[in-house]
């Protein structure tokens, strides 16, 4: 990897390639054997990754998959931790919080909307929280079944609501792009918690405001 590449590494991603971040080298010696297996990758397919055009495909991979797995680096139910003590204690909806993830099984993209609701108790978030909550999940490698069941108990863990309800629709990649090839497959999963889980009108009525 050039000097160069090394800069760009430093100034795109400090918190995993600056002087200061635990096992800096590792992390250097671990791009460069990424970089040269992308290349060996390129050639397998029957390219030569040497022509214009794909001399800097190395580097973009790397810096595509280190962008796409930003949510390791962070906490997301720390996003909740901001909170606001108002009376509020019926159905709170955010709804169409679209994302964009990576099947772990072939590292191909699913993307869609998830839906979160939550019925307070004491604590209330901001709105724009709850979609950074979805964001910091979802950017890792994931199954949709995960990623619904995590947003759901980070919900639950801070805000310790009455009840939590999470819907996720999603079209994924290694589905319809490879494979069966089904283009127009999509898929749902939803997490229920507390009196969602308990009280089916409560449930009923999420459901009846996402066809709004």
């Amino acid at each position: 990897m050039s000097v160069d590449k090394n800069m760009l590494l430093t100034t795109k991603f400090p918190e995993l390639f600056s002087n200061t971040t635990p096992d800096f080298p590792q992390k250097l010696t671990q791009a460069n054997y990424f970089m040269d297996a992308i290349k060996e990758l390129v050639e397998l397919c029957g390219d030569d990754p040497n022509r214009d055009g794909l001399t800097e495909t190395p580097y973009r991979v790397l810096k595509a998959f280190l962008e796409y797995t930003e949510g390791y680096r962070e906490d997301p139910k720390n996003h909740l931790l901001k909170t606001f003590d108002v009376s509020h204690q019926e159905l709170i909806l955010v709804k169409n919080i679209e994302f964009h993830s990576l099947c772990e099984h072939h590292f191909a993209p699913f993307f869609g909307v998830a839906h979160v609701g939550y019925i307070p108790n004491i604590k209330i978030t901001g709105l724009s929280k709850i979609a950074r909550l979805v964001e910091g999940y979802a950017k890792r490698f994931q199954v949709q079944e995960r990623l619904t069941n995590q947003i759901v108990e980070a919900m639950e863990e801070i805000l310790q609501p009455q009840g939590t309800m999470v819907i996720i629709e999603a079209k994924h990649m290694c589905m319809c792009g490879r494979g069966i090839k089904k283009t127009s497959a999509s898929t749902t999963t939803s997490a229920v918690r507390g009196i969602f889980a308990e009280q089916s009108d409560v449930r009923a009525e999420f459901l009846s405001l996402l066809q709004k």
